[in-house]
């Protein structure tokens, strides 16, 4: 809003007209105010220019707030007119707004003053913004024969008949016949055989109204008889009375992407395993949490039973690789959720040790070389694995024959020089790891297209291509950067970085508990559809002195904390996907009630309920299934205690 605002007062009464002025200056608008009462003055002072506001009196000796209004809304109707007056009935006020005024204020209602003139000068705003727009319309039209011409999208104006009225040069460069030779032909005669029927047909519907507009792939058959593929997007102009005198079709040449179309088909396939995977991943997760929990909780009570314990420790190692499995799995179908936490890269290669060993053929020699005193990275520890498998499984396919691999991490620091040298590449402190084998090697062109997507140099069957491609999206999510070394016939060296960062280790990257669980008195809630792991966590809470309420679904768990009469719950630990009602809407209502209340969500997958773009949203705390007794009560422990 405009700072002073400059203001005409008709007002007779220089006490009221103090305390106007003194109220907006006390709700922080800053004004200028000419006080006038009579007709002469009144018109004076706006054709002088310069008032943005006009507050008036009802009544006055020699004037009145109707005739000012009048006045204004005949020569100045831009200028808002507000009545401020103690004699404004209700009826009055009324017909006043009927008038043309932008509001009244009762004069013993002076709190109402500073909203009403913030609300007039929005729209005075808004009204100035209006007539720009109607401006720039002008320039508009005269920009939009340009954009016709110049679009690199093909487009044509259809008539009814379906003959194009008028194309773009894009249009007739794409289909090879000049504009005039389009104008005497239907868009039937350049379309392909078996493409026509399912066109003409949408096109009829469009003209008749039954379509709004209709997107399809289509082919035209050239001027010359080369087939064109094309994605169209039809919709029709109407006028007033809705009648469509013709189409507008937006043509893109999409050729080259379906000569793609191949590449993509194993990757497609791809996606629908790993789309069932996710799916039988997340009940699975369910199973393994209750398996996991249950031994873990029997493994406590038996004490010195050796025997006993030795049984319910294979289970629950068996129950741990299975769990691993899943992840990985998840991961695989891209339904894991990121949770960019605080970790060491030593440990992250250490976990992921025996594992890479067992992907390895015996004539590979693994040597895994940790930094010392190397500093901390931001980034999701599954994910970062993954870039480890993806790096070794390259590595090892590119020696056949056998050879060294080395994977090492040490702290490093990318300078400007290196930045400007390397695209991508942003300076700053990072921790880096490398990845290097004595393999094959890679000429320049390889190198050059290492990280297109479906680009391999795998035997067909043996690669999908999208490997390094998914390497670098995951870095990407971390502010991380990839460079690769490669001396055909020697080997190569990948390096990757992730920005060093001056945070402690999260709880999620430290070891697990170790002794007693933490132990609490506060009230919390339990919402879990699957009854076995609400019972757990049921069990592992109260086991551990919370007072515990459950539910199955959001629904319940609204009702159950409203009907809730003793202390008051402190936090929800709630699945995210369920029935009738999810965890996030869920946790939505309860902290509408209590913006102190906490939320732990837990999940097998999430299904971008709680993630932006797969990322876990800043602020939401999260804890994958399954889980076993000592996380859970130590992450809701944290959560309590943090402040």
């Amino acid at each position: 809003m405009k700072s002073p605002l400059h203001i005409l007062h008709l007002e007779d009464n220089p006490n009221d007209a103090a305390l106007v002025r003194s109220t907006l200056e006390a709700g922080g608008i800053s004004c200028a105010a000419t006080c006038v009462q009579s007709r002469d003055d009144f018109v004076a002072a706006l054709e002088h220019g310069g008032i943005d506001l006009v507050l008036s009196d009802c009544s006055l000796p020699a004037f009145d707030g109707n005739s000012a209004l009048k006045i204004m809304h005949t020569t100045w109707p831009a200028i808002p007119l507000i009545f401020v007056s103690g004699t404004l009935g209700e009826e009055r006020a009324i017909d006043s707004l009927k008038n043309g005024a932008t509001d009244y204020v009762l004069k013993e209602r002076l709190a109402r003053l500073v909203p009403a003139v913030r609300r007039a000068m929005q729209g005075v705003e808004e009204r100035a913004e209006n007539r720009r727009t109607q401006e720039a319309l002008h320039d508009t039209e005269q920009r939009s024969r340009i954009i016709f011409d110049q679009s690199p999208l093909g487009i044509a104006l259809v008539g009814a008949d379906g003959r194009p009225i008028l194309t773009n040069a894009a249009l007739q460069k794409m289909l090879g016949y000049t504009g005039e030779e389009l104008s005497r032909m239907t868009f039937q005669e350049f379309t392909h055989p078996d493409d026509c029927a399912k066109d003409t047909n949408n096109y009829q519907q469009l003209i008749q109204g039954a379509l709004k507009d209709y997107q399809m792939e289509k082919r035209y058959v050239r001027k010359d008889a080369q087939v064109v593929w094309t994605r169209i997007s039809v919709s029709v102009a109407r006028d007033a009375a809705g009648r469509g005198d013709f189409a507008i079709a937006m043509i893109e040449n999409i050729t080259e992407r379906r000569h793609l179309e191949a590449k993509f088909i194993e990757a497609q396939k791809m996606e629908v395993i790993g789309q069932l995977v996710g799916g039988v991943a997340h009940d699975f997760n369910n199973i393994l949490a209750v398996i996991m929990g249950y031994s873990d909780l029997t493994m406590q009570k038996l004490g010195s039973d050796a025997e006993l314990t030795g049984h319910l420790e294979t289970i629950r190692s068996a129950a741990q690789r299975a769990a691993g499995l899943t992840r990985q799995l998840l991961i695989f179908s891209r339904k894991q959720t990121v949770q960019l936490v605080v970790l060491d890269l030593n440990d992250v290669i250490k976990d992921l040790d025996k594992m890479l060993r067992r992907l390895l053929d015996e004539n590979i020699e693994l040597a895994i070389v940790p930094g010392i005193d190397i500093g901390r990275v931001k980034a999701d520890s599954g994910y970062v694995g993954q870039v480890v498998m993806n790096l070794v499984v390259n590595a090892r396919d590119a020696m056949p024959n056998g050879g060294n691999l080395t994977i090492a991490t040490s702290n490093a620091t990318l300078d400007k020089n290196y930045a400007r040298t390397h695209a991508s590449a942003i300076p700053g402190d990072y921790v880096m790891f490398s990845v290097s084998d004595t393999g094959t090697g890679m000429t320049e062109e390889v190198k050059a297209r290492l990280f297109e997507a479906f680009f391999t140099t795998k035997a067909k069957g043996k690669g999908t291509g999208l490997g390094l491609a998914t390497c670098q999206t995951i870095l990407q999510q971390s502010r991380g950067y990839i460079d690769v070394y490669s001396d055909l016939g020697k080997g190569t060296t990948f390096k990757i970085y992730f920005p060093r960062v001056d945070l402690p280790l999260d709880a999620a990257a430290r070891s697990s508990q170790t002794g007693p669980l933490p132990r609490g008195t506060e009230t919390l809630l339990v919402v879990e559809d699957e009854p076995s792991v609400r019972h757990l966590a049921r069990h592992v809470l109260e086991t551990q002195g919370y007072d515990v309420l459950s539910a199955s679904n959001g629904q319940e768990g609204l009702q159950e904390a409203r009907e809730h009469k003793g202390s008051p719950i402190r936090l929800v630990v709630t699945d995210v996907i369920m029935p009738l009602m999810g965890g996030k809407v869920m946790a939505e209502w309860l902290q509408t009630a209590d913006p102190e209340l906490k939320i732990l969500f837990t999940s097998g997958y999430t299904d971008d309920a709680i993630t932006h773009h797969g990322v876990l949203e800043t602020g939401v705390q999260f804890l994958p299934k399954p889980y076993t007794p000592a996380t859970l009560a130590c992450k809701v422990r944290e959560m309590l205690d943090a402040k």
